[in-house]
């Protein structure tokens, strides 16, 4: 007899990191991304199935990033075609290689949004981290043009050692740069960041500091601060009755993991889709569930063992499984994966 699955609703967001070919060399890329790329990405033919595959799945977004999107000569090609086919689209960019002339081109390919990397709030500390001399200014030339032609933007931000003095500024710089909202990563060590950036990652009452912080921020803050790989911090939102003075409620309970925890491989959640179409539930979380050359993304979405396990909140361990706030909390997965082996283990970052 025929198991019988029941069907999994779609991810809001499906991250495709369409090439891993950049002119970067981040410390804690988690593409690990070169500036040859790699051979095995997937065709142009190939991508387009992809986003036959993604039409009409009913997912929110689709991002694709890389390593550096826009150095992909068909990436324009994909977009469009994916934009045609209804998706909304987005591009995760280092903003380096955007000019006014570019920025044209991404809006009337379709792309809808457009995140910039911008890891600090000078020159030396983004150039340092992102591995090239030039790079902040140039992110920022790449936002001043997106601005221009008025497609929106939002800045990413590493949250690490090296710039916990400058969440501040930080904050400032995306507002006044007129960034429509802005991501603080949690830094976690997957991918480069393994090596290259263990040093940087904060201890649990860091953590727990600057969450509030930024809690405290976005009352009086005119965007939206979001927080990925921190699914404690809308506990902060909540414990706190956090009320923006400028941001509608309805928009902060849409950050990631507000009542619904790490979002890797959840109903309305998040997956990734590698260069080499390797699915994982998270960029963060690098546990292979299969490539869509051999299974399409629906398939993988649906019948994946693992993310069975992942969406089952009972078989959290440790302290996670334990808390009061499993269900709308559950620490981050990739960071318990890292540290310990276990998807499934408590989050050693995580301060309750």
């Amino acid at each position: 007899m025929a198991q019988f699955i029941m069907e999994v609703k779609p991810p809001f967001l499906v991250s495709y990191s369409i090439t891993t070919k950049c002119n970067l060399t981040c410390k804690h890329c988690y593409s690990e991304a070169t500036k040859d790329g790699s051979p095995d990405e997937l065709s142009t033919e190939e991508a387009l199935r992809l986003i036959d595959d993604l039409a009409g799945w009913g997912i929110g977004l689709l991002v694709f990033d890389g390593g550096e999107p826009l150095l992909r000569e068909d990436l324009l090609e994909i977009v469009s075609y994916a934009s045609k086919k209804g998706i909304m689209t987005g591009v995760g960019s280092n903003g380096t290689l955007i000019d006014e002339k570019m920025a044209r081109k991404m809006a009337e390919a379709g792309v809808r949004s457009v995140s910039i990397s911008l890891d600090g709030a000078n020159a030396e500390t983004h150039d340092s981290f992102r591995g090239k001399s030039g790079s902040f200014h140039e992110a920022l030339a790449g936002a001043s043009a997106l601005r221009m032609v008025g497609l929106p933007f939002q800045f990413n931000m590493v949250i690490r050692k090296g710039t916990l003095s400058q969440i501040p500024d930080m904050l400032k710089l995306a507002v006044e740069s007129g960034a429509n909202a802005v991501e603080f990563f949690d830094l976690v060590e997957a991918g480069r960041a393994k090596e290259e950036c263990q040093a940087e990652v904060l201890e649990p009452g860091e953590r727990k500091a600057v969450m509030e912080w930024l809690a405290e921020a976005q009352v009086d803050c005119p965007i939206l601060i979001r927080v990925p790989a921190c699914p404690m911090y809308p506990l902060i939102l909540k414990q706190r009755e956090i009320r923006p003075k400028h941001v509608p409620m309805e928009m902060l309970r849409r950050v990631p993991y507000y009542g619904r925890g790490c979002a890797a491989g959840m109903p309305f959640g998040y997956i990734v889709i590698r260069a080499n179409g390797e699915v994982n539930p998270c960029m963060l979380l690098q546990v292979a569930l299969g490539n869509v050359r051999e299974r399409s993304i629906t398939q993988i979405w649906q019948e994946s063992a693992i993310l069975g396990q992942l969406r089952a909140r009972e078989l959290l361990k440790g302290g996670c499984g334990e808390c009061e706030y499993r269900m709308e909390c559950t620490g981050c997965r990739g960071r318990a994966y890292e540290r310990t082996g276990d998807m499934l283990a408590a989050d050693p970052g995580c301060w309750l």
